[in-house]
């Protein structure tokens, strides 16, 4: 009798915690690939997110940004960055031309012919040069599905930046609303809705995200410069994020914990140090955003 008594309260303690702080997911440690793997494969391309796949991440990260035709591209730039872009002629982007190659000025059938895998990248030695070329993100979710079918492991979140900001609007990336309609059209069409995360800097994307499609995750990217209080930063925010993603510079124990008193992830980003990993489980945090996935498995 007194364990049927017993049971019976665990249940209802149970049923009174909010869903999002019992989901299996919130207690799995989130194993993020930045940009796919960038440590290890060219960045935000198809290569880079199956390796990282390959290592056991829980969550492929990459950015989107926005063509002339309107379509939705892994990048991390609305431009051609210098440091990884050979020209379809086969030359170099230089460092003070590389706004010149504004994506959103291109069709996708001109940023196809560029070639992003091939030039040394100075700052990730061990990155394998390959040719790449920047791919649609509806081209990612289908190839994603079709690895799904023949891999042996458990269907991984799509954490996607919109990189966008106020000075940038309308000159490389349409505003905030049409950006994240152009975004949700892909994802809806795709069926994926429950697997992904929209996380930006640019507040005005996770509000009109939320205000249009509140069933969507997010994420709030913080810089390890920014000056204002966390209670400020949520009530620029105007709602309480799925997961607060700070530079790793930024967490300490307290922050954490506020975190998890909010209803909160804290998945700090970009943590390339084995050593600095363990350092911020120690302190609790839900997941870790690297360059090197395969650190996660030393």
């Amino acid at each position: 009798m007194r364990y049927a008594l017993f049971v019976s309260m665990l249940f209802i303690t149970a049923c009174s915690i909010p869903n999002k702080l019992i989901t299996p997911d919130r207690f799995e440690f989130d194993k993020q690939g930045h940009r796919g793997c960038r440590g290890l494969m060219p960045e935000n391309t198809w290569p880079a997110m199956k390796t990282a796949l390959d290592l056991g991440v829980t969550t492929l990260e990459m950015d989107v940004v926005i063509t002339k035709d309107k379509k939705p591209v892994l990048s991390h730039e609305p431009w051609f960055n210098h440091d990884i872009t050979t020209k379809p002629d086969g030359s170099f982007i230089k460092a003070d031309e590389e706004k010149g190659y504004n994506i959103y000025a291109m069709t996708y059938n001109e940023v196809k012919n560029y070639d992003v895998g091939l030039k040394q990248y100075s700052r990730f030695a061990k990155q394998q040069k390959l040719q790449a070329a920047k791919p649609l993100l509806s081209n990612v979710i289908d190839s994603i599905n079709q690895y799904m079918l023949t891999s042996k492991r458990s269907y991984p979140y799509l954490n996607i930046e919109t990189k966008c900001k106020p000075s940038g609007d309308n000159i490389f990336h349409p505003a905030p609303e049409e950006f994240i309609d152009l975004l949700m059209e892909v994802v809806i069409s795709k069926g994926i809705e429950d697997k992904v995360i929209i996380q930006s800097f640019d507040f005005r994307t996770l509000q009109y995200l939320h205000q249009k499609h509140p069933h969507i995750k997010t994420g709030m990217l913080v810089e390890n410069f920014n000056r204002k209080s966390f209670k400020a930063e949520l009530e620029e925010l105007g709602f309480t994020p799925t997961i607060y993603s700070p530079a790793f510079s930024m967490v300490n124990k307290k922050l954490v914990e506020k975190c998890h008193a909010k209803g909160m992830k804290i998945i700090p980003w970009t943590v390339n140090e084995k050593s600095k990993i363990s350092e911020l489980k120690e302190m609790g945090v839900d997941g870790i955003i690297t360059d090197y996935p395969d650190l996660f498995n030393d």
